[in-house]
């Protein structure tokens, strides 16, 4: 997202609250220089610096931006918080409201061994007063842009405030979708408990279909004491080997409920059908029975009934047309659509006209 609002003004400064890019990631953001919080001088902060998020709302608020017209936030916590005046517009992209403070905070809890106890008291409290702040903040945004509907009317819940929704830069050149299909099914993902590769790993054992799961994480010994001979579990993979197995699967796996979800529109984009949960981001970018299946149920045996449909179905799906609908979610896309709305919310802005 960065990047591409960066080729859009690469005169921009850029502000964040920590900076550990090494030197061989850097032409993402072009080499710019980059001006970094208190946060980046703390101890440990290189590696630990999410456990400073009680500080991060402060530190957000101590960039002076008063030189600047406009200021873009890619938002997923507290970038939506810094401070401008009155005649500085001010456009957050949000890729969802803070969900670990929101509607996560018990599972979040739970996973986190922090139910009972001192920590967990005080861990409640913190997220308490994130979610005071980020309420608050939200007041600081003159025009919300959200990556999915489903983030809109999170957005909305949260803030009570509307947004406009722009779907995020896929690189959908990356992949063909002119490669023989094979026979096996894939999924790449980290391995962390909302991610449910777990649930893909119990169906695919209960089936004895082929399985690829491309991925690592702190469910690692979990999800691999689940495994059958059936299923590969490849670990951390470079982006090449990644392409090339979506461009050769038979469909590719999505169970988890994410707020829009990169993968499904990347398998689409390398002609590969999708199976994935029927809820978040991912019904704004499967058209079921046309590039994919959508199963109800967080549960192997939902997600074992959509890949029986799949395999009695599967010569009526075209790589082409599953190619085509990924295309709308192309960068380029989203460089048009982005800098339109940018345009268009900077004249309003300048007329004194009210923002939406």
């Amino acid at each position: 997202m960065v990047e591409q609002i960066l080729q859009l003004y690469p005169q921009a400064d850029l502000y964040s609250l920590v900076n550990f890019l090494p030197d061989e990631l850097r032409h993402f953001i072009q080499h710019k220089p980059v001006t970094t919080s208190f946060l980046q001088k703390l101890p440990l902060a290189r590696k630990k610096f999410r456990q400073y998020l009680p500080l991060m709302p402060l530190a957000i608020e101590q960039f002076d931006l008063s030189p600047y017209e406009l200021v873009i936030s890619s938002n997923h916590a507290v970038a939506k918080g810094v401070i401008t005046r009155a005649d500085q517009l001010h456009i957050s992209y949000v890729h969802t409201p803070i969900r670990y403070a929101w509607d996560l905070q018990h599972q979040y809890l739970q996973q986190a061994g922090l139910e009972r106890g001192a920590k967990s008291l005080l861990t409640r409290l913190i997220l308490h007063y994130l979610r005071l702040w980020d309420v608050a903040s939200a007041n600081r945004v003159d025009c919300f842009v959200a990556n999915s509907r489903y983030v809109a009317r999170r957005i909305w819940r949260t803030y009570r405030r509307p947004a406009q929704v722009i779907y995020p830069p896929v690189d959908v050149h990356r992949f063909r979708a002119d490669q023989p299909r094979e026979d096996f099914y894939l999924t790449v993902s980290r391995f962390v408990p909302y991610k449910r590769v777990d649930l893909t790993v119990q169906a695919f054992a209960n089936l004895g279909l082929p399985l690829v799961v491309i991925g690592d994480g702190p469910q690692w010994q979990q999800i691999a004491a689940l495994g059958r001979p059936s299923i590969q579990l490849l670990g951390h993979q470079p982006d090449a080997t990644v392409t090339d197995y979506m461009q050769r699967c038979r469909a590719f796996v999505f169970p988890a409920e994410e707020d829009f979800g990169i993968t499904p529109v990347e398998a689409q984009a390398a002609g590969a059908a999708v199976i994935a949960y029927g809820r978040g981001g991912v019904t704004e970018t499967v058209i079921p029975g046309k590039t994919g299946i959508l199963f109800d149920e967080q549960t192997p045996a939902s997600l074992t009934a959509a890949v029986k449909m799949f395999e009695q179905t599967r010569s009526h799906f075209s790589s082409e047309q599953i190619r085509q609908q990924a295309e709308q979610f192309s960068q380029e896309r989203f460089q048009q659509s982005f800098s339109e709305l940018v345009e268009t919310t900077y004249l309003k802005f300048q007329r004194g006209d009210v923002l939406e």
